[in-house]
């Protein structure tokens, strides 16, 4: 359970929260370990943060696994972290099942080696049924490149004259991203405060919170410290105090 006490009548619970999970290599460092170390203490964080998030009541959960760019690190580096995410995916699909928790890769899965893939499809069918939490795990992804995926299915439809240019709305660009729910709350660890190309869509009118936690450290007090950051937010979309109270 969480360390404090809360009811979901205490806090204004984000229901899709994302978060950037920055700090393994430096919690490595700071150890006197290969950035390797400060990867596999960082699934941990993980397993931790679908918990809070759960017990939170939380709908959705992105995470920011690996990101386009990130294939431009040292070749032994990408190899380990392709290797921890086959074994997350082995060993955790029966914690998500228990704990009915949806699991979905986001990002050009078609660079990944076949056996990789075929462990992320197994694991996306295995869970697919399952309804308390959506885990989305952004992997190969960049925010650029989804919007760009989302207009080239939009072309192609429009040029085989299946929708008409005219009728494309937000809500249907939305529909062609990987994930079109809007970010509510997105979250990022270790201190430096950007968002890397994440979700840019998505995120366009989310609340930001920078941690200066390492993610490795990242535990549920963490999370629930973010969740009480958003609830006392004003969120108004464009209107102003006077007519939120309106409301």
């Amino acid at each position: 359970m969480l360390t404090d006490e809360i009811s979901a009548g205490d806090l204004r619970i984000p229901r899709h929260v994302a978060i950037i999970m920055d700090g393994n290599g430096r919690w490595a460092k700071k150890r006197g370990l290969p950035r390797v170390a400060g990867h596999k203490r960082g699934s941990k964080a993980v397993r931790r943060t679908v918990e809070a998030a759960s017990e939170l009541g939380i709908s959705m959960l992105t995470l920011f696994a690996f990101s386009s760019e990130n294939w431009q690190r040292p070749a032994l580096e990408v190899s380990a972290l392709m290797n921890l995410f086959a074994s997350a995916l082995d060993r955790e699909v029966p914690f998500l099942k228990e704990n009915s928790v949806r699991l979905r890769v986001l990002g050009d899965i078609s660079a990944f080696g076949a056996s990789l893939r075929e462990k992320i499809e197994r694991a996306q069918q295995a869970t697919e049924n399952c309804n308390v939490l959506t885990l989305n795990i952004a992997a190969n992804y960049g925010g650029r490149w989804d919007i760009v995926q989302a207009c080239k299915k939009l072309c192609a439809e429009v040029l085989t004259e299946r929708i008409d240019p005219s009728l494309i709305t937000e809500e249907l660009f939305a529909s062609k991203l990987c994930e079109g729910t809007d970010v509510d709350l997105l979250i990022r660890t270790g201190g430096e405060k950007r968002i890397s190309n994440f979700l840019m869509w998505q995120a366009s009118y989310s609340e930001l919170y920078f941690s200066d936690t390492l993610w490795p450290d990242y535990d549920r007090n963490d999370l629930l410290a973010a969740v009480r950051f958003y609830s006392g937010r004003e969120r108004r979309f464009g209107k102003i105090s006077e007519q939120l109270k309106e409301i």
